[in-house]
């Protein structure tokens, strides 16, 4: 079977845009992948996080994947640390990626921003362990959106470049599982901007921990305008949403995206559901949806972060699985290498 391996990190609130962009996504691919899926805390401390914080947002990802629906007895699940393999791994590819390969990376310049002299080393090398992550286990596949494409092409180059280096054909060329088109969830304060862990409001996003009452009064709450609801009229001849379009009323196509993706209605079916309604009346709807969807979710969450015992259990379990298949990969990249291992 094909093997996916894909992971969050255990930083701030998980909300919305997670949910819909990676931990649902999980749920679905769980049936036709061998899955692997990792609490990514190597990653998180790329920049500094509060210890108790961090162990403590490591359970609630873990949470979130389980109570999503993603089925341990199924799937591996396990925090990326338990697994030394991770970071042995990611240091042979250290040795192996070209410095100009990183310095092309978007997303370091985007995080360390006019401070990039103070950054971490860890935070300018992220893609490397991202790397090691994915050929530990040789996965065939990982599922990406815009933000990580770049990544993964490292991740292929690398691997082209290890197994040219030492004459091999080792490590998997990965392939990317373009992910079905969800919503852009955007922060509910401003529909410029995406949801966002970082966000100082609360009120920007829906959280996955997030009760019935703190769901509807967001929703209440979220930025729209005066207008009434469009109609399908405004799609494109492929029914999708212009670029245009959406910039010009970015708060009300936030809010019927959010609605088609928890419906798993088209755009065109939305349109057409509410064109020419007020906001009132949509609003209403899409909290009604949202409690539905997200509310036993958060419960469950909830519920599970309270009994720590249960998902650190899980957590272990699925290291040990993990670390099964990781190990004797690196194990035999190391020997590809050169290191004696007496």
């Amino acid at each position: 079977m094909k093997r996916i391996f894909s992971g969050v990190q255990p930083t701030g609130f998980l909300h919305l845009g997670n949910y819909l962009g990676a931990v649902r996504q999980f749920v679905a691919l769980q049936h036709d992948y061998d899955c692997i899926y990792c609490v990514v805390d190597l990653h998180a401390i790329t920049v500094w996080q509060d210890p108790a914080e961090l162990r403590a947002a490591t359970r609630q990802v873990a949470a979130a994947y389980l109570a999503a629906g993603v089925d341990p007895q199924r799937c591996i699940i396990f925090n990326q640390s338990q697994v030394p393999a991770h970071a042995e791994l990611a240091w042979i590819f250290n040795c192996v990626t070209r410095l100009g390969w990183l310095n092309r990376m978007t997303q370091f310049k985007e995080k360390a921003g006019k401070h990039r002299e103070q950054a971490s080393s860890g935070l300018y090398v992220y893609p490397n362990l991202m790397a090691a992550d994915i050929l530990a286990y040789k996965a065939t596949h990982v599922p990406v959106g815009e933000d990580q494409k770049q990544h993964l092409e490292l991740t292929r180059d690398v691997a082209s470049k290890f197994n040219f280096d030492y004459g091999v054909e080792f490590f998997p060329v990965v392939e990317p599982l373009i992910l079905s088109a969800a919503a852009r969830v955007m922060s509910l304060r401003d529909g410029a901007k995406k949801m966002s862990k970082s966000d100082p409001s609360d009120a920007s996003r829906l959280n996955m921990t997030d009760g019935p009452d703190e769901i509807a009064q967001k929703i209440r709450r979220a930025k729209t305008d005066s207008e009434m609801l469009p109609g399908p009229g405004v799609l494109d001849a492929q029914g999708a949403l212009p670029e245009e379009t959406r910039k010009a009323r970015p708060e009300a196509y936030n809010l019927l995206g959010i609605y088609a993706a928890l419906s798993d209605k088209s755009w065109a079916e939305v349109l057409g559901e509410f064109e020419g309604q007020p906001f009132s009346h949509f609003k209403q709807v899409l909290t009604d949806l949202a409690v539905a969807v997200l509310g036993p979710i958060g419960e469950e969450m909830q519920r599970m972060t309270g009994d720590p015992g249960y998902v650190d259990g899980i957590l272990k379990t699925g290291a040990e699985k993990a670390d099964a298949l990781a190990t004797p990969v690196v194990r035999e990249a190391q020997d590809i290498v050169g290191l004696l291992r007496p």
